[in-house]
Parts: C-alpha cells; sequence; structure tokens
C-alpha cells in the first residue's frame, strides 16, 4: 500500500473527522481513484505568504476544516509569542463562499481554545473592512476567509497583521514555519464551543459599529463634491459588495442607482456567471444588459470579498460600452486624484504606489503633477507595507493591474468600496465639464503616449503544473531564443536576485528598446504561469502591433 493510500485510509477511518469526511475519502478508496487521491494527499496544502487556498473537499491538499484548523493552531501559537497578543486579538471575516461562515467560526474557536480573544463579523464584509477593522480594534492580526475571485470550488484562508495588511516579512515567514509545525490535527487545541465562547467574551461579534466607522474613512476619502448628474449600474457578482457599495454611492449623494437584481443575493454557487471575476467580460453580461436599459453612464461590478471592481463606461461616439481594464482604471484614478489635489498637497513627499506589473503610465503622469512614484512587487500587500514603513510619506493612491485601488491610510489593502465611490464621482466630475472619462483617457494617451497591456495565464494544474512552471522558468532564465529581429532586448531583471531594494521574487522582467516589456511570474494562488505584456506607442495601432509581437513570440515559445 502506498504511502498516499495509507494516508488517505486514517482519514478515512479515524474518528477525529466527521462522517462526511470519512465517506468522501472511503469512496475514492474503493474506487481506487489513485491520481484523485494522489491530488489530494500528495502534500499539505501549503500555507504560503498569501495563506491558504485551495480546492475545497476533504484531503490535505483541500480546503476544509480540518486544514483550517491546523492553520489557525500555528497562527495562534505565533499570536501567543507576543505578551499583548491574547488580548489584543485576532479579527476574523468572511465572504459569500461555500463553507466560510463554517470556515469563520471554526477560526475563532480554534483561537479561543489558545485563550487568545476572537473578533467575529455577525456576516459577510469586505475584505477592506476586515483590513479596517484590524486597525480600529487595534488588534494583534486578522483573519478573511475568502478565494477572491477564484471559481466557486475554491475557497481560501488570508492572513492580516496588526497594521491591517497581509502578512509580510518577518511576520508571514514566521507564521508560515509555525504552522508547519501542527502535522495532524489531533496537535489543535480544542477547550472551547463556538456558543460558550461568545457567552465567554473570547469570541464578540462585531458590525454595525464597525461599519459605520469604516464608511466614514470612505467618506473622507472624495477629492470633489459630486453632481448627482449619472446613472450607475452595480453588480456585485453574489459577493459581499451587494449592501455596502450602493450605500456609499447614496450617501456621496448619487440617486440612480441600478443593482442586477439576480446577482445581488450573496451565493457561494455563484449561478449565474461561470467564474465571479470583474476581470472577465462574461461576469458583466447582466450588469451590460441592465445598463442599455437604463440608459447608464457606468457599470460596476465587485469580485466576491468586494476587493477588486471592474468597470464598463459608456462610448457615446461608438454608441456601446467599453469595459476598461485595471491599468485604464489605474491610470484615470491617479491623473483624477492628483488633478483634485494640485496646488493642496506636499508634492515633495507625496507618492503614489503601483506594482512591477502595473502600467509605466501611471508613473509617468505621477511625475507630471510632481509626485513620486515607487514600483513594488506583484500583491497589494506590498503597497501596505511601503505605507508602514515610511509613515512620514504622505500617501496618496495606490494600485494594481488586476483591479484593486486604495486611497486613503485607512485600510491597507485594496478596496472596492471606496473605489467605486470615487470612479463614480470622477465620472460625474467629467460629465459636468462636458466631457467624459474615455475622452480624458485620450487626451492623457496625447500627452504621454499610448500604453496598452495585457495579463495572459497560462493553466498548469497539480503536482505535474507545479513542476512545468518550475521548468518554464528555468528556460526564461537560460536566455531567449530566436528573438524576432523587431524586438531588440535592452535589459532583463530577474527579481529572484532581489534588485531594487525589494525582497527576492520568482518573477522575470525582460526591457526592449522601443518601450515594450513583458515580465512573467507563477502565480501565487492559483496553477497558473501570468505573462503581463505592456507596449507603447505614439498611436492606439503602434502599441497595439507591438503587444501582438510580443504575446505571439512568448506564448508560442513558452
Amino acid at each position: 500500500m502506498s504511502e498516499i493510500v495509507k494516508l488517505a485510509a486514517k482519514w478515512a477511518s479515524e474518528p477525529v473527522f466527521d462522517d462526511d469526511t470519512r465517506q468522501e475519502i472511503q469512496a475514492l478508496i474503493d474506487a481506487m481513484d489513485i491520481s484523485e487521491l494522489t491530488d489530494r494527499f500528495y502534500r499539505t496544502l501549503d500555507f504560503g505568504t498569501g495563506g491558504l487556498r485551495g480546492v475545497m473537499g476533504a484531503g490535505t491538499n483541500r480546503m476544509n476544516v480540518y486544514t483550517v484548523k491546523m492553520a489557525t493552531q500555528g497562527l495562534a501559537n505565533y499570536i501567543l509569542s507576543f505578551a499583548d497578543g491574547a488580548e489584543r486579538g485576532v479579527v476574523i471575516g468572511y465572504d459569500s463562499r461555500n463553507n466560510s461562515l463554517k470556515f469563520a467560526e471554526e477560526t475563532s474557536v480554534v483561537l479561543a481554545s489558545n485563550g487568545i480573544k476572537a473578533y467575529l463579523f455577525d456576516a459577510i464584509r469586505p475584505v477592506p473592512e476586515l483590513s479596517f477593522a484590524v486597525r480600529h480594534k487595534n488588534a494583534k492580526a486578522g483573519v478573511c476567509i475568502t478565494a477572491s475571485h477564484n471559481p466557486p470550488e475554491y475557497n481560501g484562508y488570508k492572513v492580516y497583521f496588526e497594521d491591517g495588511g497581509q502578512i509580510t516579512p518577518p511576520h508571514d515567514k514566521n507564521i508560515i514555519s509555525e504552522v508547519r509545525k501542527i502535522n495532524t490535527v489531533n496537535e489543535v487545541k480544542s477547550g472551547a464551543d463556538f456558543n460558550s465562547a461568545v457567552k465567554s467574551g473570547l469570541i464578540e461579534l462585531i458590525g454595525s459599529e464597525i461599519d459605520s466607522a469604516y464608511i466614514k474613512e470612505v467618506l473622507k476619502q472624495s477629492v470633489r463634491a459630486v453632481a448627482d448628474n449619472i446613472k450607475i449600474v452595480y453588480t456585485p457578482l453574489h459577493g459581499a459588495g451587494y449592501a455596502i457599495i450602493p450605500q456609499v454611492l447614496k450617501t456621496v449623494g448619487f440617486t440612480d442607482i441600478h443593482v442586477v437584481n439576480e446577482q445581488n443575493k450573496p451565493d457561494g454557487d455563484f449561478p449565474t456567471v461561470s467564474s465571479p471575476n470583474p476581470e472577465e467580460p462574461e461576469g458583466f453580461k447582466m450588469a451590460l444588459a441592465l445598463m442599455e436599459k437604463a440608459g447608464a453612464e457606468i457599470a460596476l461590478a465587485t469580485d466576491p470579498d468586494c476587493d477588486r471592481i471592474g468597470v464598463a463606461v459608456r462610448d457615446i461616439d461608438a454608441k456601446g460600452t467599453v469595459l476598461l481594464n485595471g491599468n485604464q482604471v489605474g491610470v484615470l484614478l491617479t491623473d483624477y486624484i492628483l488633478a483634485g489635489l494640485a496646488g493642496s498637497i506636499d508634492t515633495k513627499n507625496s507618492v503614489v504606489i503601483k506594482t512591477i506589473v502595473t502600467s509605466a503610465l501611471i508613473e509617468k503622469i505621477a511625475v507630471s503633477y510632481g509626485v513620486r512614484c515607487v514600483s513594488v512587487l506583484t500583491g497589494f500587500k506590498y503597497i501596505g507595507e511601503w505605507i508602514r514603513k515610511n509613515p512620514d510619506s504622505v500617501f496618496i493612491f495606490g494600485c494594481e493591474e488586476s483591479y484593486g485601488y486604495l486611497r486613503g491610510t485607512y485600510a491597507r489593502d485594496k478596496d472596492a468600496v471606496v473605489s467605486a465611490s470615487l470612479i463614480c464621482e470622477m465620472v460625474s466630475y467629467y460629465k459636468s465639464k462636458g466631457s467624459s472619462i474615455l475622452e480624458r483617457l485620450n487626451e492623457i494617451y496625447d500627452k504621454h503616449g499610448v500604453y496598452l497591456e495585457t495579463l495572459s495565464s497560462v493553466t498548469m494544474k497539480g503536482k505535474e503544473g507545479m513542476e512545468q512552471m518550475e521548468v518554464l522558468m528555468q528556460t526564461y532564465r537560460s536566455g531567449l531564443k530566436n528573438i524576432p529581429h523587431e524586438l531588440e532586448l535592452s535589459l532583463v531583471m530577474d527579481y529572484l536576485q532581489g534588485l531594487d531594494e525589494l525582497p527576492k521574487s520568482n518573477v522575470l522582467a525582460f526591457h526592449f528598446k522601443d518601450g515594450s516589456s513583458v515580465t512573467i511570474r507563477p502565480s501565487g494562488t492559483e496553477p497558473k504561469i501570468k505573462y503581463y505584456f505592456s507596449a507603447t506607442g505614439s498611436t492606439v495601432k503602434e502599441a497595439q502591433d507591438g503587444l501582438n509581437l510580443l504575446k505571439s513570440y512568448f506564448l508560442t515559445n513558452g
């Protein structure tokens, strides 16, 4: 009997596992489904720098109550290494995914069993509100049960530290070390049950008071007063934004808001979409139909944990709609915010932050307003980390190409709630001036050049996929072969060497003399290798031709 089947047999027989879990694994053993058993048990679901994320189901390589408990015990051990850890406690939030509430409650129970105060939200909330709550409660850490925009079969476990940001060094490595010391679910403390821990006060349910304080901070980020002159369509894609975003938009001053009713109810099956991802056009179908029916100027879509936001706007000239990508929205917001703040901020001490895979046009815009632009590694946690490490700088705005934006320091993660408010404010402002955000985008291109970007992902699943990605990155590091004569390589940046004082990261960037570039990295949350293509030119056609050339070469030779 193989080691994998032996381990599976334990899950199928030991009383520590519930009946459903035992039956699920026993059925696979009876069927001798070695491929599925191998994928479920060839490793323990990796607790990485982003926490846990994986397909839900029974097994060591799956998201389930047992892997959640083990991760929480490791986190608890780290929290208890601080003198103030138990008293300051941990804030726990969750999104609309299947089992999110169950995983959140199990997390709170394990913490309480370790004598650690747990603040548990009384219903689903946006992940940026969890980030805010960690700061507001002066908690030692936070946990959010979410898998962001992944397909319905996924869930995850994101850890935040006392600044409200996702864990970064040294805490990420230290927590990972503690989690990996927990080898079986029998090592998890289980002295408390949920109801008794709530009665004793070790678990405290939180809600409306946090909502009010959070919304107050969001409203402070407005740049200009709004005119109630636009029609807005919104879809939460069955996620956590369903209540709070319409509430904030109404409080700001917008009254003509149309919500996609079929997608307004939180539902972890996400029945109206194949994937609840605002980056994908498929997620916008219902919103665009309502946009047409209502004659709205803008449609917004947020992902299940309400940290990312997608934007569609009406193109009056073309008599249609345009889906803006994350780079375009980041460019527009950077320009709008800096223009609105011009003359009222200390530009020498102010900073805009973007990730290394986000449009270089953002830096050009910031510099044109006299503001410094800092680039950090991929992942919004590095934007939050920069804010924490540079308290004397004035943080103006942060963005990443994957539809994440933040203005203000009340939270340290991307926030679709404040983004929705600012985007609608921006659309309203340009309409009041007889213009539009599409016209403004073209004006920016006229001034700074056209920058076009696109992301291509290649899925490589399972153990074999992980090995394939490793080989592919090694191949790229050995040098590009048969480069087209139109592409003249000017610079190779290997972030595994720790460039520009950034932490080491498995990322490669190839820069070419025409200003185009491609950045390649394995995803930290999905079984994918990602290609971030960027090209620039004096016209859209010139930039698009450059983009097509890059994609053709790298995706053919990858």
